[in-house]
């Protein structure tokens, strides 16, 4: 009478470690595609297409729709609307990116709300009936699940473990329906603090997370981590070249990461295509040279996409090109992801 659930749940957590492993299969990443109905609509109204339903929808299919696009991905995360979605030909999402060779994932929180007693800092919301819905969500075809907490640089210990106890509830909850959770703990990039400003928040971010993590029983063979790169704000009076990035970012890890995380998948934060891709580049290289544990790859959203929404803009006959554009940066974070930059060096 007991042993039958104890070997559910180990075949489970079994799946669980071979997800997380193929979510950062090598040379591939993570496309994020997964911004709110606000959040899309506002983007697709400023390159002068409307925020409809039917837009949100063409934009994502000629993402993942892209000729070879797994090649390079393994994973697209969408938004609840998306995964609810039917591409052109009639195939709900999650089941057109599972035939293409990409597997499907949900984003499932809900954003931030204030957290008292800080001085205008956040905590990120959504666990009320989350379990539910992430059942739901497995049974629509989704393999994993991210969350995202946020935090400035300097912030509080109070809002790190506030972050931090709501990513290991989530992440939890996630492996006891058999969905890898991505665990993504960002520092932002936005303004004009240092690289040790950064590397302090991210450490301290990552201590509580992995603390958390522990104490809900998460198995961190069964997660993927979505951390921001080390890096100094985007109006710093001094910016990070890539082998400071590189060298505060590896050092960070290797000191907070516990070597049972299968894979590593960088957010962007707002960097360009390139130069989130010759940051991911020198973070193997130097990661090579210590040889790390886990593999190191990509996640990005607006570094991978920005070129294709511009592109096509709402135009039917620009959905090639389009493509192409998410083809070229999508191919150049693959060769970052191994350590080589576009030229292949």
């Amino acid at each position: 009478m007991i042993e039958a659930p104890h070997q559910a749940y180990v075949v489970s957590m079994a799946n669980l470690h071979t997800t997380a492993a193929s979510l950062a299969a090598e040379g591939k990443g993570i496309l994020a595609a997964d911004e709110s109905i606000k959040t899309m609509s506002s983007r697709l109204e400023k390159v002068g297409v409307e925020g409809t339903e039917a837009n949100r929808r063409d934009y994502r299919e000629l993402l993942l729709t892209t000729p070879g696009l797994s090649q390079w991905v393994a994973g697209i995360i969408l938004c609840d609307e998306t995964l609810r979605q039917q591409t052109a030909d009639g195939t709900p999402f999650p089941q057109r990116a599972a035939s293409l060779g990409i597997q499907a994932g949900i984003k499932v929180d809900i954003g931030t709300t204030a957290l008292p007693f800080t001085d205008d800092e956040t905590v990120t919301q959504g666990l009320d009936g989350l379990a539910e819905r992430l059942a739901e969500y497995r049974d629509l075809g989704a393999t994993f699940a991210k969350w995202r907490a946020v935090l400035q640089p300097g912030a509080s210990p109070r809002a790190c473990w506030a972050n931090a106890h709501a990513l290991a509830r989530y992440a939890a909850m996630c492996q006891a329906v058999g969905l890898v959770p991505i665990v993504e703990p960002e520092v932002l990039m936005d303004g004009g603090h240092d690289i040790e400003a950064c590397r302090t928040t991210t450490a301290a971010i990552l201590t509580a997370t992995f603390a958390e993590l522990d104490q809900a029983g998460v198995d961190p063979a069964g997660v993927v981590l979505k951390p921001n790169m080390v890096i100094a704000g985007t109006t710093a009076v001094t910016s990070s070249p890539p082998d400071e990035v590189a060298r505060h970012t590896v050092a960070v890890l290797r000191e907070k990461v516990p070597a049972q995380v299968p894979s590593i998948a960088f957010l962007s934060g707002g960097q360009s295509n390139e130069r989130a891709c010759a940051n991911l580049t020198e973070i193997n290289r130097q990661a090579t040279q210590v040889d790390v544990p886990w593999r190191l790859t990509f996640s990005f959203g607006r570094a991978l996409v920005d070129d294709a929404l511009r592109t096509w803009a709402g135009r039917s006959e620009q959905v090639t090109a389009a493509q192409q554009a998410l083809a070229a940066n999508c191919a150049r974070a693959s060769a970052a992801a191994q350590g080589r930059d576009e030229a292949g060096v």
